[in-house]
């Protein structure tokens, strides 16, 4: 059961890098049409980085089994050297361009934290309340230990500069909160969406990340620019979402002409992105089942 156990929520994890990759378009993004607001990176480097890291995911679940039971402090802080090793690997895989050092952290904590809940309560379903409770009880006071309590005065990484400089916890804040933003916005979005069984999967992922934009304090922004910009990006969803989204033939012809504004302004959304693929890793895991044989 726990190979099994291991095994699945690894595939969970790396089928959500392939589909938050594989969806679009997606303004300022890279995706099947384009490598949006990067010259660096396209869509085979996401490729090459996403096989890179099935065997870290692996190893987190495997975590998640050993410390069933156990302080999910600890778990936390024993995850912190696959984290390092799988960023080692992604660059190796990529030449060195972060594709997916955000999705390393996010992902490899919810791996863990599905394991572990599963191997505590047994059976085989899993409750996506339980998994981000985890999540949050894992990285409890993760901010104030490494953002509120600063006495740097230089060297600061992109998290630290924009706490300091707008008080945007970024993705430490969002996991803390055990996905907060993904619990209140996208998740009930994309479960919402596919319910009605009106629209295509890539669709149903390209409407909820414009959801997740209107929402979302994205580092990945305001890191490139200001938290203006950010404004103008929330703002822009909004009118998209007014339209219909990609839902509908207007709202299509405006993300399409949101991507090339976006382009040619050099936005990319990369915080939005990966609450994406945490969302359909979420809802993912909410809706299958793990064989025990």
């Amino acid at each position: 059961m726990d190979e099994n156990l291991i095994r699945w929520i690894s595939q969970q994890a790396l089928l959500s890098l392939l589909y938050e990759v594989s969806a679009s378009p997606k303004p300022g993004l890279v995706d099947r049409f384009n490598q949006g607001a990067h010259k660096d990176m396209n869509f085979f480097t996401f490729m090459a980085s996403s096989s890179s890291l099935v065997y870290f995911f692996h190893d987190c679940a495997a975590k998640g089994v050993e410390y069933a039971d156990k302080k999910p402090i600890e778990l936390f802080k024993d995850l912190r050297g696959l984290g390092m090793e799988a960023e080692k690997t992604m660059f190796d895989a990529t030449g060195g361009v972060n594709t997916h050092k955000g999705l390393i952290f996010s992902l490899g904590i919810i791996s863990a934290a599905a394991a572990c809940c599963v191997k505590e309560k047994g059976g085989n379903r899993i409750n996506t309340d339980e998994i981000c409770a985890k999540v949050s009880r894992m990285t409890h006071g993760l901010c104030k230990r490494e953002l509120d309590s600063l006495n740097k005065t230089e060297g600061f990484t992109h998290g630290e500069t924009l706490f300091n400089k707008y008080g945007y916890r970024g993705i430490r804040g969002e996991v803390e909160s055990g996905f907060q933003t993904v619990r209140s916005c996208s998740l009930p979005t994309l479960k919402l969406l596919k319910a009605q069984r009106s629209y295509s999967m890539n669709d149903i992922f390209v409407q909820t990340l414009l959801h997740l934009m209107t929402v979302n304090e994205d580092t990945n922004i305001a890191a490139r620019h200001s938290d203006k910009t950010l404004m103008y990006v929330q703002q822009y969803a909004k009118l998209v979402l007014a339209a219909g989204g990609i839902l509908t033939e207007k709202g299509a012809q405006m993300v399409n002409e949101m991507d090339r504004d976006f382009i040619e302004k050099n936005i990319s959304p990369g915080g939005s992105a990966d609450l994406l693929a945490v969302t359909i890793m979420l809802d993912r895991l909410s809706e299958m089942s793990i064989s025990t044989n």
